[in-house]
């Protein structure tokens, strides 16, 4: 069967950030998990490369392509040794920048869009809150207009790359306006007094990639859009098929290490992928990932990816991930329990993905009331 994904541009990236990742990301990760960051000069690094900027129109400083060109980037990094927080600390602006370039303002895109793709700034996107989750249209941080600029009051926490970001795209409610219409979007500088990193959160994975909790204590910021709720429903799309990416691709990595280990692990004079239950079960994985790989991928080649749609894709990759990265340590026994390997850190990483942008509940709420229950 043709490989309608993998097209000759798609397979010459994908060559290019295996490269990149072998040379500069796999000899630093187990230092970057211990730390719990990711270099600036990473970014600046994959932004001469255009990395990026991927899936982005050159108009706003991109590097041209659609999403399945960066899905491909997401394949590559895992495929040659990266990890999922990896991808989520280096790529963080993919959730946040979209909404300063659909606003069309260019002082903001010049300020800010530009110079995040060319690795030289950092954007996160804050709408969670304490106490709060996917409830987007009940947000508690309020926004009010002062002057040509506004003033945001309120706190935010589980934000990737909160304690990095150069600015942050938060989602505040605007004075007097109740509901998902009060709900604006604001760029915020994070160089400001008012921006305070209360805490760096500790985590079961994603070691590198920063996540944290922040007050806004009279912060300014100026307004991306008004319609922010709708501009977030939008690109939440995305971001669950870009999360379901991320799981088949684990798996397919999970896949090749647990292939490489029973090959050559021997036990009682023979390989361990000589005993049928290994065999069966590796046979599950490779299956699994298979069918993950093949539905989403051709899921990102449609013409329009609908909610349930993106629902559907991130649910098939997480369990994927789920059941592939538990396998994998199982059968790599202590060598896939010991802290620092890249199947326990796999198993770790995936572990998110059932959770970040909307936890599995909630998308099956929501796709029971898409198919009109």
């Amino acid at each position: 069967m043709a490989d309608e994904f993998m097209t000759e541009e798609r397979t010459a990236l994908t060559a290019t950030v295996r490269d990149f990742t072998a040379e500069h990301i796999v000899g630093n990760l187990p230092e970057w998990e211990r730390t719990g960051d990711i270099p600036r000069e990473l970014h600046k690094r994959a932004g001469d490369l255009g990395l990026l900027g991927i899936g982005f129109d050159e108009s706003v400083g991109g590097s041209g392509g659609d999403l399945a060109d960066g899905y491909a980037v997401t394949e590559a990094i895992l495929s040659a040794g990266g990890s999922g927080g990896l991808i989520a600390g280096l790529f963080t602006h993919g959730i946040a920048i979209p909404h300063i370039i659909d606003s069309g303002n260019q002082d903001l895109i010049d300020r800010w869009v530009r110079p995040v793709f060319a690795g030289d700034k950092i954007a996160c996107l804050a709408v969670t809150e304490p106490g709060g989750g996917s409830d987007v249209a009940n947000l508690r941080t309020v926004a009010d207009e002062s002057g040509d600029s506004w003033v945001l009051n309120g706190s935010k926490t589980f934000i990737t790359s909160g304690a990095r970001a150069d600015v942050a795209v938060v989602a505040a409610r605007l004075r007097g306006v109740s509901g998902a219409q009060g709900v604006g979007l604001f760029a915020v500088p994070t160089d400001q007094p008012g921006y305070q990193v209360t805490s760096r959160l500790q985590k079961m994975g994603w070691h590198c990639s920063d996540t944290a909790e922040f007050g806004l204590v009279d912060a300014r910021g100026e307004l991306i859009t008004e319609q922010g709720f709708a501009s977030l429903a939008r690109h939440f799309a995305t971001e669950r098929l870009s999360l379901g990416v991320t799981g088949y691709a684990t798996a397919a990595r999970c896949v090749d290490l647990t292939r490489e280990w029973i090959t050559q692990r021997e036990t009682f004079g023979r390989p361990l992928s000589t005993r049928q239950v290994i065999r069966h079960t590796f046979v599950e994985m490779s299956r699994r990932t298979d069918v993950a790989r093949s539905y989403i991928r051709n899921m990102t080649l449609s013409d329009e990816v609908t909610v349930l749609d993106a629902i559907y894709a991130k649910q098939t990759g997480v369990n994927c991930a789920a059941f592939v990265t538990d396998r994998a340590v199982q059968l790599l026994g202590g060598m896939g329990y010991v802290s620092d390997g890249e199947v326990e850190r796999h198993y770790r990483d995936a572990r998110i993905l059932g959770i970040g942008g909307g936890a599995d509940e909630v998308m099956a709420d929501l796709a029971a009331r898409l198919l009109g229950l």
